[in-house]
């Protein structure tokens, strides 16, 4: 039992801070999807650490320069192998209970389980974009990723854009690319506004998303860190938690 005081006096302490709150901005990473099944990227068996060579399709360098990698990328999201169906799990569920202290809820993520938990929808930032569209490299065509994964069945292993010819990939900005400037200028502003700055489930080392905390903390705001491993900005906690991250956010929300 003493083993666990330390744990719930810090619980008890996030909760209060909470519940005094009315402005929270949320940041999530990979780590509050991996109980809905999608396993996460860095972490001990994320993606990357096992696979490597998978990177290489998250990287816009790569991606517009080696057919092969593009074949293999959209013949893994026809099989359902890279983006399995899922669902929002007890965390997602638990950060929608704060819709009326919600400021804004950043996600790095693309799978879109914030919105379908029932976070509202205008107060989401997917900043890295998201799985649900395809759109073409070189025009504004953009359109449900289904219908570029159909043609994939259909035997095309490469589709291109069948406006302009161009390069299709996911509506998800990968490495290389340019952050959509007004969502990170919406993130920024959002963190001059807050009473508190929530960071769950992410390593915090994908910049430039990540400045948001440090940022915070010039600022003089509150800063809770949730997450299973340590992150680049530990020291800049006001409150840190090292724990599961649904059953944590379900006692604390």
């Amino acid at each position: 039992m003493e083993q666990n005081k330390p744990l719930q006096n810090e619980l008890e302490n996030v909760r209060e801070v909470i519940k005094e709150s009315s402005k929270i901005v949320v940041l999530t990473g990979a780590g509050i999807s991996t109980d809905s099944g999608i396993p996460d990227f860095r972490g001990p068996n994320g993606v990357w650490t096992k696979n490597p060579e998978a990177e290489k399709a998250s990287n816009i360098r790569y991606y517009t320069t080696s057919p092969e990698i593009r074949k293999k990328n959209w013949a893994l999201r026809a099989s359902g192998d890279l983006w399995p169906t899922v669902a929002p799990n007890e965390g997602h569920k638990a950060l929608a209970k704060l819709q009326e202290k919600l400021l804004l809820l950043i996600t790095q993520n693309i799978d879109g389980l914030h919105q379908l938990a029932g976070s509202p929808v205008d107060r989401v930032v997917e900043i890295h974009g998201n799985t649900r569209n395809v759109k073409c490299l070189d025009c504004d065509y953009l359109a449900p990723m289904e219908e570029a994964l159909e043609r994939v069945r259909n035997g095309e292993e490469d589709p291109h854009c069948e406006i302009c010819g161009g390069l299709l990939k996911s509506a998800t900005i990968s490495f290389g690319q340019s952050l959509i400037p007004e969502d990170l200028l919406r993130s920024e502003q959002s963190i001059h506004e807050c009473d508190l700055l929530m960071a769950i489930g992410t390593t915090l080392t994908v910049g430039p998303i990540n400045r948001v905390v440090p940022l915070a903390h010039s600022l003089g705001k509150p800063i809770f860190i949730l997450n299973g491993e340590p992150t680049e900005y530990d020291g800049l906690a006001s409150y840190l938690l090292r724990a599961d991250i649904s059953s944590t956010l379900q006692e604390i929300c």
